[in-house]
């Protein structure tokens, strides 16, 4: 087979599971959670990093923002054997009382974004692997940690995610929004892989505080980027048990 063209990547290169977050910076940080780790291929977006946490060989691949790029590194990683996904990502919460920091395990994404409805209609359901769900929910209930559990929406503007998008989405239950999810859970089933998602809240969009609107020279709040390594934590721990 020949190398991937996005990722830089060869059959055999990878792990069968992969913690995929969006900013390549986070790659490093969760590596850093790994007792072991080698840097495998960067190219735009993609950062890979090989590693090893408590025995179990794993890989880390940042996907970039927004599902065209996440679908891209799940197709490629898919082409050369990975077939396990965990998206390790930020969010922001769509219902009152979510907190910065907060943690949300995805049951479901609305696919209000482009990519997913290029491989199939929006009929079809953007969900995670039931063993890959209740792995993240079961490392979290070991680890005493409190985890918002239920659907999320997958859309592809975020400086065009209006007053009347982020009622509807309450409205609907919806608990946050973010922009990879729903291409990558829907790309997985597709291909009879299994994927899931936890992710930190960096901002609540009903109560004002936008990711960006209570920050200086930093992405994320202090309070989301110190939580950011705890989701790391429940990931890896998942991962051990998939």
């Amino acid at each position: 087979m020949a190398t991937q063209p996005h990722l830089l990547v060869d059959d055999g290169d990878l792990t069968d599971i992969a913690l995929i977050p969006g900013d390549p910076g986070r790659v490093d940080r969760i590596a850093d959670h790994c007792d072991e780790s080698e840097t495998i291929a960067q190219n735009r977006e993609y950062k890979i990093v090989n590693a090893t946490y408590e025995g179990r060989e794993l890989t880390i691949c940042s996907t970039g923002i927004g599902c065209p790029s996440a679908a891209i590194a799940i197709e490629e990683m898919a082409n050369v054997g990975v077939e396990t996904f965990l998206r390790v990502g930020t969010t922001g919460a769509l219902q009152s009382g979510i907190e910065i920091g907060d943690m949300i395990v995805a049951t479901g994404a609305a696919k209000h974004e482009g990519t997913s409805k290029r491989y199939e209609a929006t009929e079809y359901p953007a969900v995670p692997d039931y063993d890959v769900l209740s792995a993240l929910v079961d490392s979290a209930e070991a680890n005493d940690e409190d985890v918002h559990v239920g659907p999320i929406v997958s859309d592809d503007a975020f400086y065009a995610e209006t007053d009347e998008h982020v009622t509807d989405w309450e409205d609907a239950g919806m608990l946050a929004v973010e922009m990879e999810a729903a291409a990558v859970f829907s790309l997985a089933r597709r291909k009879g892989l299994r994927a899931g998602a936890i992710c930190t809240v960096d901002g609540n969009l009903v109560e004002g505080t936008q990711k960006g609107t209570d920050t200086e020279d930093d992405e994320l709040p202090d309070k989301a980027k110190n939580n950011v390594g705890r989701a790391i934590d429940l990931s890896l721990e998942a991962a051990t048990e998939l």
